[in-house]
């Protein structure tokens, strides 16, 4: 028996936006967190590879492997913290597909536009678990990257009736230009720049970080009464935020233990914080449930209406896998791409 060998599918990222322009990622991402709680998905551990660039800026690539029903792959995901001073995205990177009964590589896609949206349709797919997505009305921006840009563009599907915008980035002159933009492609909505991280997360229902800081800032004070704080870059809540919110979501225990880099996986490492499930430790906490139990059903908490919520997504390669097939399949479909010997 002979089967032929597949021919490599190369998409950049220009055929990757083009082919994921109208799909339905917020969906896609509770669904891929529903089969990875039934075990229709799953990943195994990242490698991590780790250094400094000659300007002193912290640089990093990870791989990450995952699976998707029958889909099989790894996203290879490279960020350096010094990418704004040269005009670049923090991150960028690769996704490969393989071929579920040879094995060999069918896809190599551009990874950027596909990472920054499965973060995003995570969050929102979690804020819409927790909170009533047409009373958000005020939202708050930390970080005014390539991942802000991508939360707005899901945030206008999923909370329609936004209003108000707050951001704050430490580069003033970065979240200006972004204000503007977003003034300019969405009128209705007023967009406000503003003078402090506290000031702009105070006045919000909802904040999204997106950051790449990794000193934790955002004490548990500066929540309002029923505002859900989604914590998406590395360490922007601190201690009293993590350990003193309503409720506390992830996307999966197992990495936040396996990170020691953030906050929550040293808290955790160190016996204040425990997985979903078990006993608090004495002046700790227990995490609340992790996202595929609350996308389940599985939660039977209340979140009440003057209640804070934290949602942590660690962000899980498996997400990555789903997305970037269902991209492929629409670029088979289509004769999109470039096509390669293998």
């Amino acid at each position: 028996m002979t089967y032929p060998a597949p021919a490599i599918t190369y998409l950049d990222s220009t055929d990757v936006e083009r082919l994921s322009a109208d799909l339905p990622i917020v969906e896609r991402a509770h669904e891929t967190l529903l089969a990875y709680g039934r075990k229709e998905a799953g990943l195994t551990p990242e490698a991590a590879l780790r250094w400094t660039t000659r300007s002193g800026a912290a640089a990093r690539s990870l791989i990450l492997p995952g699976w998707s029903g029958d889909s099989y792959g790894c996203k290879i995901i490279n960020a350096s913290l010094g990418n704004h001073l040269l005009g670049q995205p923090r991150a960028a990177g690769l996704i490969v597909l393989n071929d579920p009964e040879t094995a060999r590589p069918v896809c190599i896609m551009e990874g950027g536009r596909i990472s920054a949206l499965r973060t995003a349709g995570v969050s929102l797919a979690a804020v819409r678990a927790v909170r009533d997505p047409a009373g958000i009305t005020r939202v708050a921006f930390l970080g005014c990257g390539r991942q802000a840009e991508v939360h707005r563009e899901l945030l206008a599907a999923v909370c329609p009736g936004v209003e108000e915008l707050f951001l704050y980035d430490q580069d003033t002159e970065r979240a200006r230009e972004l204000a503007a933009r977003w003034a300019a492609s969405a009128p209705r909505a007023r967009v406000t720049v503003s003078a402090g991280a506290r000031e702009a997360v105070e006045q919000a229902q909802l904040a999204i970080a997106v950051t790449t800081t990794t000193d934790p800032y955002v004490e548990l004070d500066w929540i309002p009464a029923g505002g859900t704080f989604v914590n998406v870059s590395l360490d922007d809540a601190a201690e009293s935020l993590l350990l003193g919110c309503d409720h506390l979501f992830v996307d999966d225990w197992d990495l936040v233990v396996d990170d020691d880099h953030r906050l929550l996986g040293s808290l955790a490492l160190s016996g204040r914080i425990s997985g979903p499930g078990t006993r608090a430790p004495e002046g700790g906490r227990a995490v609340d449930a992790a996202l595929p139990a609350l996308f389940a059903g599985d939660y039977h908490r209340t979140v009440g209406a003057d209640e804070r919520v934290v949602i942590n997504p660690f962000g899980m390669g498996v997400q990555d896998i789903a997305l970037a097939a269902v991209v492929h399949e629409r670029a088979l479909a289509l004769g999109v791409g470039l096509r390669l010997k293998g």
